[in-house]
């Protein structure tokens, strides 16, 4: 693994006193010297490193007064292209972390996961479906509730460690993700949703349903996904179709 420079190295520091809290979001940090002081490194290697989280949108500086530490935004997803919770995550700065809940090769399946793969387990004999529930976090603050269906063969050895970490990156190294079709809906949560997310019974959430293929349109992935709204956005970009 590559050395990290100093200035890296005093953003990696600077970036978990953050997401640890130690620094709070409106918090001023100390001044550049202060902080020299701290990391016993060049005042230089300190700006350095406040610019980096400042791209990162961790930091934010107002000239004659300091350096803030900002308040989180929400996640976006769909801003970068199709990404998974760990990718996105990992892209915006932050540290996600995931709680598997059940994963079974999946007995009674759903009319509408049925559709999705139909063609599909018909040509490969009815193959098992995989049934996975996992809890995703940010900052060990619980995010989104997971609901997933996708054929065994993508997934051939399943561990614990596997499953805690990136499944589109897992998928790759069986198919290649081309394109996901979603459906966004408002919803309120219930008295489980509720337990997993801290969250009030009925407090907003999410509901995504998302479709993945691969490039030449094999169906992957039926996702079914609670998110929360206080904490997550959805962003598209829309073309305008033109009409002669």
């Amino acid at each position: 693994m590559k050395k990290l420079t100093a200035f890296q190295q005093v953003a990696a520091e600077l970036r978990e006193k953050i997401n640890s809290g130690k620094y709070q979001p409106g918090q001023k940090l100390p001044s550049e010297y202060e902080l020299a002081e701290i990391f016993q490194v060049s005042r230089l290697t300190v700006r350095k490193a406040v610019a980096v989280l400042i791209d990162e949108h961790l930091l934010a500086k107002e000239p004659g007064r300091g350096t803030y530490v900002m308040r989180p935004s929400k996640i976006s997803s769909g801003s970068g292209g199709l990404q998974g919770f760990t990718e996105k995550a990992l892209e915006e700065g932050r540290e996600p972390r995931t709680k598997v809940l059940s994963c079974e090769v999946a007995t009674r399946i759903p009319e509408k996961v049925t559709a999705f793969f139909g063609e599909e387990r018909a040509n490969n004999h009815l193959e098992p479906l995989l049934h996975l529930s996992r809890l995703r976090f940010l900052e060990n603050e619980p995010m989104t509730v997971e609901d997933l269906y996708l054929p065994q063969r993508y997934l051939p050895v399943v561990s614990d460690e596997l499953l805690e970490g990136s499944l589109f990156r897992e998928l790759e190294k069986q198919v290649e993700i081309g394109y996901s079709h979603q459906e966004v809906e408002a919803v309120l949560a219930d008295e489980q949703l509720a337990q997993l997310l801290h969250l009030p019974e009925g407090a907003p959430l999410l509901l995504v349903h998302s479709l993945t293929y691969s490039p030449d349109g094999r169906p992957i992935l039926y996702d079914t996904s609670f998110y929360r709204a206080d904490k997550y956005t959805f962003r598209n970009t829309l073309q305008r179709k033109r009409y002669r």
